[in-house]
């Protein structure tokens, strides 16, 4: 199956890769089906495309290679829903918002994106009572020696 995407034009599809957020995306809740795209050779960023909005797509990246002691608990609800049986199979992605200039970039964190490999499950998890924001820089000082630590 052939889809358009925001940033990589015509792609051919797996339908195995097809990521399903059952309730959307908070903002985009008749977006359901995502695939997740490489933006850069390092592995640092990807992309969240919607497989039926070609313009709907999201910047993510793995939390714990910018913040190494981010953590947080996946709430039982949502361990649920997800079908996790096996921490294993989960992987967890943050939205980025790029902003010029490159260094005021930030990471999501109080809004995971948390999917099951296993079930390609996903859902966003709004962590309610957290001590993190929805905007952390992740080109600090801190972050860089959080990344070579």
């Amino acid at each position: 199956m052939k889809i358009n995407t925001k940033y990589h034009g015509e792609i051919e599809l797996n339908k195995k890769e097809v990521i399903h957020f059952d309730q959307g995306i908070p903002g985009f809740p008749e977006d359901k089906e995502y695939i997740i795209l490489q933006l850069t050779d390092d592995g640092v960023f990807y992309i969240l495309q919607s497989v039926n909005t070609d313009q709907l797509a999201f910047i993510i990246s793995n939390p714990f290679s910018h913040f190494k002691e981010y953590e947080f608990l996946i709430p039982n609800d949502d361990q649920e829903h997800l079908k996790i049986d096996n921490p294993e199979d989960v992987t967890v992605f943050s939205i980025i918002t790029l902003v010029e200039p490159l260094a005021n970039t930030t990471a999501n964190l109080q809004a995971p994106l948390v999917i099951n490999l296993k079930t390609n499950k996903g859902k966003q998890i709004i962590l309610n009572d957290s001590i993190y924001s929805t905007k952390h820089k992740i080109y600090t000082k801190e972050a860089s020696d959080r990344r070579e630590g």
